[in-house]
C-alpha cells in the first residue's frame, strides 16, 4: 500500500526481513529552558513595590531582585490588543486585535481574534517539542464564540495550549468567576464562604499543570502563559488582606505620586531630569475635595492595595512551586503588566463599575453608605482618576490613551541560568511585540514560515536579549507606532509624536505633541511649537507604519460594535427570538439576549409538581441583574438594580401540572414595568425606576442561577425542582424610538471615554 507516513526502515514480507523504526519527537534540547509569561491586568508603572509604590509586593521584588527590570518597556492601551501582540511578535493591528475581542468590525484590522496567519508562541513552542498552558484570562476570541455552542476555533486549547483553566471575558468576578476548564465550562470549587478567590484557584491549577508534566514527562519543558484577573476591576480580596490597608492611603494620591515618584529616582528607574507630570484634567487637588469624596477613594485604593498584595502572595506560591521542582534556575520568566492604570472608574471611584456604563452618577455620600462592602463580595469596585494616574507615577493619562501613562509598564525578566546581573536596570526601549523574539531566540527557535498550511506574517517585534549582559547598549527598537480609538503616537529613535483623540471629530483636527523621551520620560515639555518640521516628520511615518501594519482605516468606534454582534450567521437570529431547552450550560454575556435597555418578553414552559420551586432565568450577580423564579407556589420577578430589588409576585399560585409562566418588560424611557404573565393572563406588575443598559459581566443561566444569587430571596443555584421544556424569549426592538438609540449610544460611547 501507499504509505502515508515517513519511514526510514525497510518493510519485507516478514518481520525478520524488515528494519524497524521510529520517528523521534520534537525537543528544543536537554538544556532548553522552561517559558513563563505572567501578565497582570490594568497595573501602572508605579504599582509595584521594586517601581516605586509601598504596595506589598516582596515576591514580585524577589524576580526583580534575581533577574532585570526594564525601564523603558511599552504595550498597547488595551488587554486583548497586548495579550495578542504578546502571544504572536507581531502588531495588534496586523494580526486582528485593533480593540478588544467583543468587536468586529468587518476590517482584517478588528476581527475578535488573532489571525490563523500569525501563530502563537504555544503553536509555535507546541511542535517544538514543549508541553503548554494557559491559565487565567483568555480575552482573544470573539465573546459570541465563547459558549459551549462554539466554535471553539479561537479557544486556549485550539490555538496551541494543551491546558486552560480560566476565564474567556475580559473580567470576571474573583468571588464568583465564570470558568472554562480545557473546552468546557466548570463551576469554581467553592465560594467566598469557603475562602474561596479566583487568584489562588488559578495559582492551583498552573502549579497543578507543572506537577503533572514534571512528574510524568519530565522530559518535555512547559511553556505557561499565566494572565491573571488581577488587576481588572472588581478590586476584590480576602478581608485580612483588606484590613492590612486601612488608613494607609488618607493623606491621598498628591502624597502617594510624590513620595513614589522619589522612590523611582532614589532606584534609578527614571532619568534624573524627569519631571512629575502635573495631574490630570478632573484630578482633583486632594487637600480640596470634600471629606466623604477622600473616605470614599482612600478605601477603593484600598482594595486595589489588598488584591495586589494578594495576588504577589500567590506569585509566590508558584516561585515555590519551581523552587521545589528545583526548576526555577531554568525557567525563563517574563512578569510584565497590558496597559497601564484604568481610569474606567471616573472622577470620584465606583462601587459598582457597572452604573459608570449605565450613565449612573455615583455620588461619593451615595457609596460611603456601603463603604464597608468595598472589596468584598458585595461590590465590583474600580477607583478614580487620581489613584489611577498615581498607579502611572510619572507619567500622565491612562489605560487606552497612547501617552505614557496608558502604554509604559513595568517588566521583569527573570532567568539566573542566563542572567548574571541579578536586579540590573535595563532602559532600553521595547514593546510587547519583542516578547515573543525574545522567546524565540533564548530557545534557539525559528518560527514556521507556514503554519498548518497558512502562509505566516513576518515578525515584526525584536529580540531583547542583546540587553540580558549589557545595560548600556543602545537599543535595537527605532521605532514603533500606537494606536487605539483614534488616540495615536509614534516612537522614533527617542523621540514621541501623540495624540489624544475625541471621540466623534475629525482625525484631521487632531492635536499632535511633540517630546524628546530621552530627555523627558513624562511628557511634561511639548516641543510641536518648537519644531513643526521635526512634527511634521513624525506624523508622515506614523502613516506609513500605520500603512505597512494593518492600521487603517482609522476607527474610533468602540461600543457602537457590540451591534455587530447580530450580523448573519451568530448566536442573535434576526427575529430576536431565542428559544433554550434545558439543561444548559451557562451563557456568556454576548451570545445570550441582548435585553439591557430594551422591552422583551420571556415565557418558560414548564410542568410543576406540588411544591416545586426554583430558578427558570437569571442573568447578573448579586451586585446586578434580574432573576424569574418560582417561589412558595408563587411566580416572582427579582429587578436588581445595584443592590435595589424591584420585585412582582404573581397575585395567584403557579398552576400544579403544565402552564407557561413568565414576564413582559416593558421599557418606557429610562422606566420599565414588569408584568408577570400565567397561561397569557396578567399576574402582577412592578415598576422599575431605572431600566438598566448593562447589567453584569456575568450572563444567564438557565433553569438555576450560577455563581452568586440575583435575588436575595434565595441562595443559589435554586434550580427548578420542576420540568421546565423549554424558554422563549422575544426581544421588542422597535420599542425604541431612532433618535433615542441614536442618543444614548452617543451618551454611552462618550462616557465610556471619560
Amino acid at each position: 500500500m501507499k504509505s502515508y507516513e515517513k519511514i526510514e526502515g525497510h518493510i519485507g514480507r516478514t518481520q525478520a526481513e524488515s528494519t524497524p523504526w521510529w520517528p523521534t519527537p520534537a525537543h528544543p534540547g536537554e538544556q532548553a529552558p522552561n517559558v513563563i509569561v505572567v501578565l497582570l491586568d490594568d497595573t501602572g508603572f508605579a504599582q509595584l513595590g521594586c517601581y516605586g509604590s509601598d504596595m506589598a509586593t516582596p515576591n514580585i521584588d524577589r524576580l526583580a531582585a534575581g533577574g532585570l527590570r526594564y525601564t523603558n518597556f511599552h504595550v498597547t492601551p488595551l488587554c486583548s490588543p497586548t495579550r495578542a501582540s504578546l502571544l504572536t511578535g507581531r502588531n495588534h493591528h496586523e494580526v486582528g486585535m485593533r480593540s478588544i475581542s467583543n468587536f468586529s468590525s468587518g476590517y482584517p484590522h478588528m476581527r475578535g481574534h488573532v489571525s490563523d496567519h500569525a501563530g502563537t508562541a504555544a503553536e509555535v513552542l507546541r511542535d517544538e517539542g514543549y508541553t503548554t498552558f494557559a491559565v487565567g484570562k483568555w480575552h482573544l476570541c470573539a465573546m459570541e464564540n465563547a459558549s459551549a455552542a462554539g466554535p471553539y476555533d479561537q479557544w486556549p486549547c485550539q490555538r496551541g495550549f494543551d491546558r486552560f483553566y480560566g476565564f474567556m471575558e475580559g473580567e470576571t468576578d474573583q468571588f464568583h468567576p465564570e470558568l472554562v476548564y480545557d473546552n468546557h465550562q466548570v463551576d469554581p470549587p467553592g465560594g467566598p464562604e469557603d475562602g474561596y478567590h479566583l487568584t489562588e484557584d488559578l495559582i492551583d491549577h498552573a502549579v497543578g499543570f507543572i506537577h503533572d508534566t514534571i512528574s510524568i514527562r519530565p522530559d518535555r519543558p512547559f511553556f505557561l502563559y499565566l494572565a491573571l484577573g488581577a488587576m481588572h476591576a472588581p478590586h476584590q480580596a480576602p478581608e485580612a488582606y483588606l484590613e492590612k490597608y486601612r488608613g494607609r492611603y488618607d493623606e491621598g494620591w498628591d502624597v502617594a505620586r510624590e513620595e513614589w515618584f522619589a522612590r523611582q529616582l532614589e532606584l534609578g528607574l527614571l532619568p534624573p531630569e524627569t519631571e512629575l507630570a502635573p495631574r490630570n484634567p478632573g484630578v482633583e487637588e486632594w487637600a480640596s475635595m470634600p471629606e466623604t469624596h477622600r473616605q470614599l477613594a482612600s478605601r477603593l485604593q484600598e482594595a486595589f492595595a489588598a488584591f495586589l498584595d494578594h495576588t504577589d502572595a500567590q506569585i509566590g506560591r508558584l516561585i515555590a512551586a519551581l523552587e521545589n521542582l528545583d526548576q526555577l534556575d531554568n525557567t525563563l520568566i517574563v512578569f510584565m503588566s497590558d496597559n497601564g492604570a484604568s481610569q474606567e472608574g471616573g472622577p470620584f471611584g465606583v462601587m459598582h463599575e457597572m452604573k459608570f456604563f449605565n450613565f449612573i452618577v455615583e455620588t461619593p455620600e451615595e457609596a460611603v453608605e456601603h463603604i464597608d462592602d468595598i472589596g468584598g463580595p458585595n461590590s465590583h469596585t474600580n477607583y478614580p482618576w487620581g489613584w489611577a494616574q498615581a498607579g502611572n507615577t510619572p507619567f500622565k493619562w491612562y489605560k487606552q490613551n497612547t501617552h505614557e501613562g496608558g502604554v509604559h509598564v513595568p517588566l521583569i525578566v527573570h532567568w539566573p541560568a542566563a542572567i548574571a546581573d541579578g536586579g540590573g536596570l535595563r532602559d532600553q526601549f521595547h514593546h510587547v511585540n519583542d516578547i515573543v523574539p525574545t522567546i524565540y531566540e533564548a530557545l534557539g527557535i525559528t518560527p514556521p514560515a507556514v503554519y498548518r498550511g497558512r502562509e505566516q506574517m513576518p515578525i515584526t517585534g525584536i529580540p531583547m536579549n542583546y540587553t540580558f549582559a549589557d545595560p548600556a547598549v543602545p537599543t535595537n527598537k527605532h521605532v514603533q507606532y500606537f494606536e487605539m480609538m483614534g488616540h495615536r503616537a509614534l516612537y522614533l529613535d527617542g523621540w514621541k509624536a501623540v495624540t489624544r483623540h475625541q471621540h466623534g471629530s475629525p482625525f484631521e483636527d487632531d492635536d499632535w505633541e511633540l517630546y524628546h523621551l530621552a530627555e523627558d520620560r513624562s511628557e511634561c515639555r511639548n516641543l510641536a511649537a518648537e519644531l513643526p518640521d521635526k512634527l511634521a516628520e513624525m506624523i508622515d511615518l506614523w502613516w506609513e507604519e500605520a500603512a505597512e501594519h494593518g492600521v487603517l482605516p482609522l476607527d474610533d468606534r468602540t461600543i457602537e460594535l457590540f451591534g455587530t454582534r447580530f450580523r448573519d450567521r451568530s448566536p442573535h437570529p434576526a427575529s430576536r427570538r431565542y428559544t433554550y431547552y434545558p439543561p444548559m450550560t451557562p451563557l456568556p454575556g454576548q451570545v445570550a439576549p441582548a435585553i439591557g435597555g430594551r422591552s422583551w418578553d420571556l415565557l418558560a414552559t414548564v410542568v410543576r409538581p406540588a411544591g416545586a420551586g426554583g430558578v427558570l432565568y437569571a442573568s447578573g450577580t448579586q451586585n446586578s441583574g434580574l432573576s424569574l423564579f418560582v417561589q412558595d407556589e408563587h411566580l416572582v420577578f427579582d429587578y436588581n438594580c445595584f443592590g435595589d430589588h424591584h420585585v412582582a409576585t404573581s397575585e395567584g399560585p403557579v398552576p400544579i401540572g403544565a402552564s407557561v409562566i413568565g414576564v413582559e418588560f416593558r421599557r418606557d424611557g429610562r422606566r420599565a414595568v414588569a408584568t408577570l404573565v400565567i397561561d397569557e393572563a396578567p399576574a402582577g406588575s412592578v415598576t422599575i425606576p431605572f431600566a438598566m443598559f448593562m447589567m453584569s459581566s456575568i450572563g444567564p443561566s438557565i433553569g438555576f442561577d450560577h455563581g452568586s444569587a440575583v435575588s436575595e430571596q434565595y441562595e443559589g443555584p435554586f434550580a427548578f425542582a420542576g420540568v421546565l421544556k423549554q424558554v422563549d424569549i422575544q426581544i421588542i426592538s422597535k420599542q425604541r424610538a431612532e433618535t433615542t438609540q441614536e442618543a444614548e449610544t452617543d451618551e454611552r460611547s462618550s462616557m465610556a471615554r471619560q
